[in-house]
């Protein structure tokens, strides 16, 4: 270590009679050549770090001598303390920054106590406190020292200073709460996201003890911020570009180069994107909609509020049936490659295979696109949404209408005939809509409890009433019914939710929920007369913290068919979406549905793909309709909110006549859960 302390040391051997003080030692001045490894030095690791320790040698010099003992040869030293210095002047040779006959300070010591002197400067010393080390950082700015020298000076980059200047400038009473490990570095570094020392002390002292992750540190001083490396608009709109419009944001130097970035302007940002949807959006009017709106973060609930027309794909000339065809073939032939097992390639080449995949799916979608009409009684009608998908790229919603337009074509295609035969030139008859499964329902309704216990944990409020309405149900009027309450307060954990949902141990709403059992688990006495001690010692927010959780792993929401909306109320309470806490897959949800449900479903989120799936496989669909799922926000019954799911079952009982050219919609482009706090 190149410290500022010159070495003074004091070779001890110890004996049966006494400890005997080598006292012949002698400093000099030994040229680099002659020095070499000693095998007698007691560290056979540790060099690490040479090129940064040549570096802070090299502008500030050798600091602390190196000691050695006299070879056999009688030309040489060997060095018994200090091989990191020896490797980095030999570096420094190499480099040419040194010449091979430079001086260096060496402290002689007799070579029967070269064992002893080695270990004796390794154990016998100290290292400086984090904290103090800190704060040295930030005291040599202090004196006026640029960063850059800094850095130099020490052999780290620039970037390196200014985070140890960033962990020195935290509130004192966590550096101090750091210093006797109360507070991790992870978490300081998170907390380090702001410069305001209430706002780090409060989102740290004021959280429960299992809220106090890094991320869940980072996301409670972040909440009003968007995260420019997750939210789709901001990739939309770009970085450099909202910089410019004057955009203020705030970096987290603890994040890599693609992250950490928050936007604190969301109103500019969003305003960036009309601007930037303007174009895209007069040529959506050119196709002669009734009417075309600009939304950059239009969600599900937006957009469900309309109900869809139906649309039909045409055929394709001659020339288009040929481009789709090569399309078609190309894709195959890039599949078959990555499929060939005895094909030798790295993960850069299959990289560019998988990108190219994509090139030419995402060239099939604008031909088949072009192949999707709308009635012209429709378009007269209907309107179009121009907004953002999750990807960050332009995406335009048509055939939407409004309930006084689809009165209006309804009442239409009644007075042309066309509702009396099924087919109108308004639309098509959509698919009949069946039930889903028993076994499927189940599943999907497991996924639905675990997130809802994962919400009711989140929120001790809610819990809270929820135990007094259990309670008062029993005590005050005397209600037996288990089915008057959500929640199974006999303290009955509802956690055997796996026999339903195979692939629940993967779900994020129940491993967030073992990780806060376990969290609570450690931090908890087992014996009941300590525990209750414990609580009572409890402050009142932490003891919410615990209800809540306690609570919430007593829900159960398990239902048996599609139309069931088990604990609605409670649902509604904490605001659950399913957004965040699932996603359709073949294997979560269209492998067990029927092939016109599944049709049913796309026809949602892909109207225009409705047609070309219909000619595969059942296993075909299901995988199409999970890659044409990923980030439309789309939702099965059971998971839309409470008065979402009467509605679509009222649906269900129309009579034909009244579904003849009109669809609702489900949940379209909503964000996906990782953009649901950009959202917020």
């Amino acid at each position: 270590m190149n410290t500022a302390t010159f070495q003074e040391t004091n070779a001890i051997a110890t004996g049966s009679a006494a400890a005997t003080v080598v006292a012949s030692q002698e400093l000099l001045l030994i040229p680099l050549s002659k020095l070499r490894p000693s095998s007698r030095n007691v560290r056979k690791s540790g060099g690490t770090s040479i090129p940064e320790l040549a570096s802070s040698i090299a502008r500030v010099g050798l600091l602390q001598n190196l000691t050695v003992v006299a070879a056999p040869d009688g030309e040489h030293y060997e060095v018994v303390a200090g091989r990191r210095r020896l490797a980095a002047l030999k570096l420094l040779v190499k480099r040419r920054k040194l010449a091979k006959d430079h001086e260096v300070h060496c402290l002689l010591v007799q070579d029967d106590a070269a064992r002893t002197v080695s270990l004796t400067e390794n154990v016998q010393r100290e290292a400086m406190s984090p904290i103090e080390e800190l704060f040295a950082w930030k005291d040599l700015v202090a004196e006026g020292r640029p960063v850059e020298d800094i850095a130099a000076d020490f052999g780290v980059t620039p970037l390196v200073v200014q985070r140890r200047l960033k962990l020195a400038n935290v509130s004192p009473r966590l550096l101090a709460d750091f210093g006797t490990q109360a507070v991790t570095l992870e978490q300081l570094m998170a907390l380090a996201i702001t410069d305001d020392h209430a706002a780090q002390e409060a989102a740290f002292y004021e959280s429960p003890q299992w809220q106090r992750s890094p991320d869940a540190l980072r996301d409670h001083l972040t909440s009003e911020e968007i995260d420019a490396s997750r939210d789709a608009v901001a990739r939309f709109v770009g970085l450099e570009a909202y910089e410019q419009a004057g955009g203020g944001f705030r970096r987290d130097l603890f994040a890599d180069d693609h992250n950490g970035i928050f936007l604190t302007d969301g109103a500019l940002l969003d305003s960036l994107a009309r601007d930037k949807l303007a174009p895209p959006a007069v040529q959506v009017r050119a196709e002669g909609w009734a009417w075309v709106d600009v939304a950059p973060r239009a969600t599900a609930s937006d957009l469900y509020q309309f109900q869809r027309a139906r649309s039909t794909r045409r055929e394709p000339t001659k020339t288009e049936a040929k481009r789709i065809a090569k399309l078609e073939d190309q894709q195959a032939k890039l599949q078959e490659q990555l499929d060939d097992e005895s094909e030798d390639m790295n993960d850069e080449q299959a990289q560019a295979l998988h990108d190219a995949m994509d090139a030419l799916g995402n060239e099939l979608e604008v031909v088949e696109r072009q192949l999707v009409e709308y009635p012209a009684a429709v378009v007269a009608l209907a309107g179009a949404i121009v907004s953002v998908d999750h990807m960050g790229e332009v995406v335009v919603h048509r055939g939407l209408l409004r309930e006084e337009q689809a009165k209006a074509l309804l009442e239409q295609a009644r007075q042309e005939g066309g509702v009396a035969g099924g087919n109108s030139d308004t639309g098509t008859d959509e698919p009949a809509k069946s039930g889903i499964p028993e076994k499927l329902a189940k599943r999907l309704s497991a996924h639905r409890t675990a997130a809802l216990q994962a919400e009711v944990a989140r929120h001790p409020h809610v819990a809270l009433v929820t135990l007094v309405h259990r309670l008062a149900l029993r005590v005050i009027l005397e209600s037996y019914g288990a089915g008057d309450s959500a929640v199974h307060i006999s303290a009955t954990p509802q956690d055997g939710l796996g026999l339903h949902a195979p692939d629940m141990a993967d779900a994020p709403a129940a491993v967030g929920m073992r990780k806060v059992r376990e969290a609570w688990a450690q931090r908890l006495p087992n014996d009941p007369d300590a525990l209750f001690a414990e609580l009572l010692a409890f402050p009142q927010q932490e003891l919410l913290s615990l209800l809540a959780v306690c609570v919430a792993f007593t829900v159960s929401a398990l239902a048996s068919q599609e139309g069931e909306v088990p604990a609605a109320a409670l649902a509604y309470a904490v605001n659950l979406d399913m957004h965040d806490w699932w996603t359709p897959t073949a294997a979560g949800y269209f492998e067990h549905v029927s092939k016109a449900k599944a049709l049913e479903a796309v026809q949602v989120f892909a109207p225009d793909q409705v047609n070309r799936l219909g000619k595969l496989r059942k296993a075909e669909i299901a995988s199409e309709a999970e890659r044409l799922a990923v980030g439309t926000g789309w939702l099965p019954v059971m998971f839309r909110a409470e008065e979402l799911a009467v509605e679509v079952e009222a649906e269900t009982g129309r009579e034909a006549d009244a579904r003849a050219s009109v669809d609702v919609s489900g949940s379209v482009d909503a964000e996906v859960h990782e953009d649901a706090h950009a959202e917020a």
